[in-house]
C-alpha cells in the first residue's frame, strides 16, 4: 500500500535570498533519506514560502521492504572444538543475533564452512521512520547561521512556529525543535491570520490557495509575479525588466503576489539609468520599465504581499518611498560631475589597495604601465590606453559609487563623457571590469580590453607576489576569477600574447614589493593555466586532452586553446587511440635509453618493407604538415597524421627495434623519434591513453 507524506516546518519570515536553495537542499534530504531506506514512492514536490518549508511526497511505501538477510559468523572450525562443542566464539554469535546455540547452522561460503544466520528484515512502518529523516535533513540544510529562541538550545535558520506532518489522513507523531506535529497550518498574515486543519497530505497545497491565501509552490508563484509584471508593463507599452535574481528574491518575500505599477516624475530619468535601475532593484525591490528601445521609463512595478481593497493607496506609499532614494542619486550625479576625473584620481593616494603594494593610486600607475606595453604589441591607441589606465579607478572616490557599489566603472563612463573625454576612453572606465562573471560579455573596445588585462594582470602578480596565493575557500583579491577573466580576453580577443611575458612585466612593475619575482611569475603562471582545466570540463573536453598539451609548457593561451581543441578533434578520429598508444610506446622506448637518439635517419640502413614505409610516410606528412604547423592550423595537421596509422601498425607487427645490431637499432630509434616529433609539433598525444 502506497499513501502521500506531508511535511510542513512553519517558521518565522526566512531568508529571502536563501529560501530556494534551503527549500531544494530540505527536499532533497527527505528524499536521500527515503532512497536510503529503501522506500519507494512515485514523486516528490518541493513547497517554500516566507514562512514555511514543506515536502510532500506520492505515493510512498506503507513499510519498508522484506527482504531476507544472511549474516555470516567465524569459520566452523573456530565455532566448534573437535568433539562439536561450540566455542565462546560460535555463543558470541548466537546472542549477537538473538538465537540458541542449538539452532546454529554451518554453510560453506564459497571458500570454507562458516557459522551462518539467516533472518527476515524489513518490514518496519515507516511512520516511525519519518521523524529521523526529517531531522536530520533540517541537520544537514546550508544555513550559514544559525540562531536560538526562547529557552530552548535548538537553533535554526529562524525561530520554528508550527510543524504539520501527515501521512496519507495519518497525523504522525514527531517533535522537531521542541514543536510537536499536529495537523494545522497557518494562513497568511493579513487574509487568514489563523489556523488551517489540513485533514490529509494530498489536499495541502490547494487548500491554501483557495483557503488561506498562501500560494505555497514557489515556482507557481513565481510565474504568477511574472505573469503580473509583464501585465502591469503592457499596460503602458512599456517592457518589464525582469532581473532573475530579483524575480526569486520577491517570490520568496510574498506569499500573495499582487503586482502594482507607480510612477515617478520624468526628470529623474535625466541621472544614469543604471543608478536608477540599481535603487530601485536593490533598495525597493521594484522591476523598472522600458520601452522597445531599451530605454527607461518613468515607472517601476512593485509586489504587494496583500490584495488591497484601495490599491491606489499602495502604490502611493510606494512611490512616496522611492521618490528620496531617486532624488538622493540625482543630487550625487550632479555633485560628482562638479569634480574632474583626474581630480578624484588625486584622492586614491591615501587609500590603500594592498599594504605591501601600494595605493588605487599606485596601482593605476602600475595598470598604465602595464598598458601601454600591452597596447604596442596589440596595435592599441597609446594616449587613448594612457587616458584610460590613469582614470580607471578615479570613479570609486565618487559620491555616487559610494552609495551604489555597482556603479562603479559605469559611473567612470558618465563622468568621462560629461568632460569630453574621448568615447573609447570613457567606455574602457566601464569595461575594464569585464567579464565579471562565468559567461559575462568581454569589452567590446581595444582599449578597454586592454586595461580589463593590465588591472588582473597587476592584481594577480602583485597578489603571488606577496604570497598570498589563494587556498581553500579563501580567495579575498577574486585571484581565481581574474584568472579565468584573463584566459578568456586572450583568447576569445585573439590575442597573442605571452602569458608568462605578461606576468613578468607586471611583476617588474611592482618594484621592490616582490623580492622573489621568478618564484612569483612561476607560481601564478602555473596556478592560471590551471584554471584552463575547469574550462574545458565544462565543454566536456577529456582531462587527458589538455593534459597533452599542457606537457608542452606553453605559455601562450590562444595557442594552447587551439592546440587542445585540435587534439580533442583528433582524439575522436578512429586513428586516434591506436596512434596514442603508438606514441605512448615510443616515448616509453625513447624515455629508457641513456643517450639521445639522433634525428636523422639512414635510408640505408632500412631492411624491412615496414620500416621503409613508416620512413617514406613520415617524410612525406612532415612536408605536408609543414604549412599547417606554420600557420597554427593543428586540426588539420592532426587529422592529416592520423592516415600514418596503418603503417605505424605495420612496423610495431613487423619489425624489431631493439635488433641485437647497434647501429640498426638507433636507426629505428631514429625513426620512431621523428614520428614522434611530429606529433608532439602539436602535443604530447601519449596523454591520451588512460592510465592504468
Amino acid at each position: 500500500m502506497k499513501k502521500d507524506f506531508l511535511v510542513e516546518l512553519g517558521t518565522e519570515e526566512l531568508p529571502p535570498k536563501a529560501l530556494k536553495t534551503l527549500s531544494k537542499a530540505f527536499t532533497q534530504g527527505i528524499e536521500d533519506g527515503l532512497t536510503e531506506l529503501e522506500l519507494n514512492f512515485d514523486s516528490v514536490k518541493s513547497y517554500a514560502a516566507p514562512r514555511r518549508l514543506a515536502v510532500v511526497v506520492n505515493g510512498l511505501d506503507e513499510q519498508t521492504a522484506v527482504k531476507e538477510v544472511t549474516v555470516w559468523g567465524p569459520p566452523a572450525k573456530i565455532a566448534f572444538d573437535a568433539d562439536g562443542n561450540p566455542s565462546k566464539a560460535a555463543e558470541a554469535f548466537a546472542n549477537k543475533n538473538g538465537i540458541d546455540v542449538a539452532e546454529l547452522k554451518t554453510e560453506n561460503d564459497g571458500k570454507q564452512d562458516k557459522l551462518v544466520y539467516r533472518k527476515s528484515a524489513g518490514g518496519e512502518l515507516t511512520t516511525g521512520k519519518l521523524e529521523g529523516i526529517i531531522q536530520n535533513s533540517l541537520a544537514k540544510l546550508p544555513i550559514a547561521k544559525r540562531m536560538r529562541w526562547g529557552a530552548r538550545r535548538d537553533e535554526f535558520v529562524r525561530p520554528v512556529q508550527w510543524l504539520l506532518i501527515l501521512f496519507g489522513n495519518e497525523l504522525v507523531e514527531a517533535e522537531v525543535y521542541g514543536v510537536k506535529a499536529n495537523r494545522e497550518t497557518r494562513g497568511h498574515r493579513f487574509h487568514y491570520d489563523q489556523t488551517l486543519i489540513i485533514e490529509s497530505a494530498g489536499e495541502y497545497a490547494d487548500k491554501l490557495n483557495s483557503i488561506a491565501y498562501v500560494n505555497a509552490d514557489f515556482e507557481s508563484r513565481r510565474e504568477t509575479i511574472k505573469q503580473q509584471v509583464l501585465a502591469e508593463a503592457d499596460k503602458v507599452d512599456g517592457q518589464a525588466m525582469l532581473d532573475e535574481e530579483l524575480l526569486d528574491e520577491v517570490t520568496a518575500l510574498v506569499e500573495w503576489p499582487v503586482a502594482l505599477m507607480g510612477k515617478f516624475e520624468e526628470s529623474f530619468l535625466e541621472v544614469p539609468s543604471e543608478a536608477l535601475v540599481y535603487s530601485m532593484k536593490e533598495h525597493q525591490k521594484y522591476f523598472p520599465v522600458q520601452n522597445a528601445a531599451g530605454e527607461l521609463m518613468p515607472y517601476f512595478i512593485t509586489i504587494s504581499n496583500i490584495e488591497s481593497k484601495d490599491p491606489a493607496q499602495v502604490i502611493s506609499g510606494n512611490e512616496k518611498v522611492i521618490r528620496p532614494r531617486l532624488a538622493d542619486a540625482a543630487f550625487f550625479y550632479e555633485t560628482d560631475k562638479k569634480i574632474s576625473l583626474s581630480d578624484m584620481r588625486e584622492r586614491l593616494k591615501p587609500i590603500v589597495f594592498q599594504a605591501q603594494l601600494g595605493s588605487i593610486y599606485d596601482k593605476t600607475e602600475r595598470v598604465r604601465n602595464l598598458a601601454q606595453m600591452i597596447a604596442q604589441q596589440v596595435d592599441g591607441d597609446l594616449a587613448k590606453v594612457q587616458r584610460a589606465a590613469e582614470l580607471c579607478k578615479s570613479d570609486l572616490v565618487s559620491d555616487m559609487v559610494g552609495e551604489f557599489d555597482k556603479m562603479q566603472g559605469v559611473a567612470g563612463y558618465y563622468y568621462a563623457k560629461h568632460a569630453g573625454e574621448d568615447e573609447e576612453v570613457a567606455l574602457a572606465l566601464q569595461e575594464q571590469y569585464l567579464p565579471k562573471f562565468a559567461g559575462d560579455k568581454l569589452p567590446s573596445s581595444k582599449t578597454g580590453t586592454i586595461i580589463a588585462l593590465a588591472d588582473r594582470l597587476d592584481t594577480l602578480s602583485g597578489i603571488f607576489g606577496i604570497g598570498q596565493k589563494p587556498t581553500g575557500s579563501k580567495d579575498p583579491f577574486a585571484l581565481r576569477r581574474a584568472s579565468v577573466a584573463v584566459l578568456r580576453l586572450l583568447v576569445e580577443k585573439e590575442l597573442p600574447l605571452d602569458l608568462a611575458q605578461l606576468l613578468k612585466l607586471a611583476t617588474i612593475n611592482h618594484g621592490d614589493s616582490i623580492k622573489d619575482s621568478d618564484a612569483s611569475v612561476a607560481t601564478a603562471l602555473e596556478y592560471m593555466l590551471e584554471r584552463f582545466r575547469s574550462w574545458y570540463e565544462e565543454e566536456q573536453i577529456a582531462v587527458e586532452v589538455f593534459m597533452s598539451v599542457s606537457a608542452k609548457n606553453l605559455t601562450v593561451p590562444l595557442d594552447i586553446n587551439r592546440r587542445v581543441h585540435a587534439v580533442h578533434a583528433f582524439s575522436q578520429l578512429p586513428d586516434a587511440a591506436a596512434l596514442a598508444a603508438a606514441n605512448k610506446r615510443v616515448s616509453n622506448i625513447l624515455a629508457k635509453l641513456d643517450s639521445a637518439v639522433s634525428d636523422e635517419v639512414n635510408e640505408a640502413l632500412l631492411q624491412e618493407t615496414a620500416e621503409k614505409n613508416l620512413a617514406q610516410a613520415v617524410a612525406e606528412k612532415a612536408d605536408q604538415v609543414a604549412p599547417l604547423f606554420a600557420a597554427a592550423n593543428y586540426t588539420e595537421a592532426l587529422s592529416a597524421l592520423a592516415d600514418l596509422r596503418p603503417v605505424v601498425d605495420s612496423f610495431f607487427d613487423d619489425v624489431m627495434v631493439m635488433a641485437d645490431d647497434l647501429e640498426l637499432r638507433n636507426n629505428r630509434l631514429a625513426l620512431l623519434n621523428k614520428l614522434r616529433q611530429l606529433f608532439l609539433q602539436v602535443a604530447d598525444i601519449s596523454h591520451l591513453v588512460p592510465a592504468k
